[in-house]
């Protein structure tokens, strides 16, 4: 049943809504599932929560009958499940999966499960041991390029607002919540509009993922960094190098690194592997109290309403084809030092699940074009990135603290003030000019989108809001070229590029879908290994 519909604060369950919307009693019905929920506020104050039910009833035939006009109600049709097909190819060795973000997580659970037991190498540490380096550069500046917010076990999603939001609809979604569900996720995921499990929990799913994927007879390899690919005189994979030393010999690697993998890119360019450059966008990381957000969306605070925070989706369309719009919201959230290269500032935003920090941010980002890029090299997107990444560290005093503006500074606007500013990005911030660490073209348009952001919501743009800076990484500036039905790399045979490093995802969802729908393809060309 879709479009059940219940005024917040919600006073009934969801039986009761059953009830009434297939006008029967409450004992007539057996179960009830919820499969999806979402909150309408296009006419606030009048809120509503917006149900679609799964129900098992006695005397369905009857039901049905009863509600045949009503087109909310139908019966239903059994989703097939994804059953791999096996190959006849044998494979030489056990393949290789590299990375531990969700692309890598979600291959390696599906080639484990089903007997081909990978080795899974993650340059970065175990996800307790990186938890503290992470914590230890937030709170001193002492950086680890090893172990940060971009490397180690679950990915750069680790800390983050752990988003499980994905524009497709795919038969495997449901299977891989229930994963993630599994592996303590909340069991809300399976049917919020907007789902997502929040940092402080997904450190703990991540890591119970691995240990299923060693329970299956998969290994998983920390400080364990691809340094190099050896191909054979055809062009085919044929052993992988670790930490400059240690050779792996296989025919088969799922390349899951991620998109801020820059010295991964860098090798497979020298080993011919077909990249191309590929659109990102840049700009900077902006902070409101959570309570204008709520008010802005829903007339109240979220609690006074039993929400969770509000959040919101901004985007402005200027001249040129330039578009800055929010990017990676995070409800009751935290700014967060971001760096994976030493001598560079990059920011983020991460929740815990609660979302209670008080604090609303987001990426402000203008969209950054191929040509903008410059040059031939289809690694011109990353040197662009470390071009304003470098200027931000200076900016912030070459101490990892960040360069950080109010919109009231940055827009020129006479008599700004900066009292009563929210700023959480921690080491700190360095208050400086913010077109000093960004491209024209992105604070050109950020300007001019501010004022109109702040006609959408009321006080967005206030004077003593503040902006820091720099968020570049958006998404990888590089895609590498796969078949569009087999997934392996063109020109490169064995290689299965997949993620976001890879420029096929856009989130952990699809990062983790991908992973998976690669390894069912390579399922039907290899044959499982023999347990030896």
């Amino acid at each position: 049943m879709t479009n059940i519909r219940a005024a917040v604060p919600l006073r009934a369950d969801v039986t009761d809504l059953a009830a009434a919307k297939l006008h029967c009693k409450r004992t007539e019905i057996e179960e009830v599932t919820v499969v999806r929920r979402s909150v309408d506020a296009r006419r606030k104050p009048n809120i509503f929560l917006v149900f679609t039910l799964q129900v098992t009833v006695k005397r369905e035939k009857q039901i049905l009958s009863r509600c045949r006009q009503d087109k909310d109600i139908q019966p239903v049709t059994p989703v097939k499940a994804v059953t791999p097909v096996y190959g006849t190819v044998p494979l030489t060795a056990r393949p290789v999966v590299v990375g531990t973000g969700p692309a890598g997580l979600g291959a390696a659970l599906a080639l484990a499960g089903h007997g081909y037991r990978p080795i899974v190498l993650e340059r970065g540490y175990d996800v307790d041991r990186r938890t503290e380096d992470v914590r230890k550069f937030w709170e001193t500046g002492i950086f680890n390029a090893k172990s940060n917010v971009q490397f180690g076990e679950g990915g750069a999603g680790t800390f983050s607002d752990g988003k499980l939001t994905t524009r497709v609809n795919h038969p495997l979604l449901r299977p891989i919540l229930e994963e993630l569900v599994e592996a303590g996720a909340p069991t809300d995921i399976l049917y919020m509009y907007n789902p997502h499990i929040g940092t402080d929990i997904l450190r703990t799913v991540v890591k119970r993922l691995r240990f299923k994927i060693e329970r299956l007879g998969g290994t998983v390899r920390f400080d364990s960094r691809l340094t190099d690919i050896i191909l054979d005189e055809g062009g085919a994979v044929r052993e992988v190098v670790v930490n400059d030393g240690g050779r792996l010999a296989t025919n088969l690697v799922i390349l899951g690194v991620g998109h801020s993998a820059r010295d991964t890119y860098y090798i497979l360019h020298a080993r011919h592997v077909f990249l191309e450059k590929k659109p990102f966008a840049v700009g900077v990381r902006i902070e409101h109290k959570q309570e204008l957000i709520d008010k802005a969306q829903y007339g109240c605070n979220a609690a006074e309403l039993g929400l969770d925070a509000a959040e919101y989706n901004l985007v402005y369309h200027g001249p040129g084809n330039r578009t800055c719009y929010s990017f990676c919201m995070c409800p009751g959230g935290t700014v967060v030092a971001a760096a994976s290269e030493e001598g560079r500032v990059v920011t983020n935003g991460m929740s815990r699940y609660k979302r209670d920090s008080g604090t609303a941010n987001s990426a402000l980002v203008v969209n950054v074009t191929v040509d903008d890029m410059g040059g031939n090299s289809p690694l011109g997107g990353i040197e662009f990135q470390r071009r304003y990444e470098e200027a931000a560290y200076r900016a912030g005093g070459c101490s990892y603290k960040a360069p950080a503006q109010t919109v009231g500074d940055f827009l020129g606007r006479t008599g700004a003030g900066r009292a009563d500013s929210v700023q959480t990005y921690r080491p700190g911030v360095v208050r400086t000019d913010l077109r000093r660490v960004l491209p024209e073209f992105v604070t050109e348009t950020l300007a001019a989108a501010l004022p109109y952001f702040g006609r959408k919501i009321r006080g967005f743009d206030d004077n003593n809001i503040i902006m820091t800076g720099v968020e570049t990484r958006t998404s990888a500036p590089v895609r590498i070229r796969r078949d569009e039905t087999t997934r392996e790399a063109v020109r490169t045979k064995g290689l299965y590029p997949v993620g976001e490093g890879a420029g096929y995802a856009g989130g952990i969802m699809s990062a983790f879908l991908d992973g998976t729908e690669t390894a069912i393809e390579i399922m039907k060309k290899y044959r499982p290994l023999e347990v030896r």
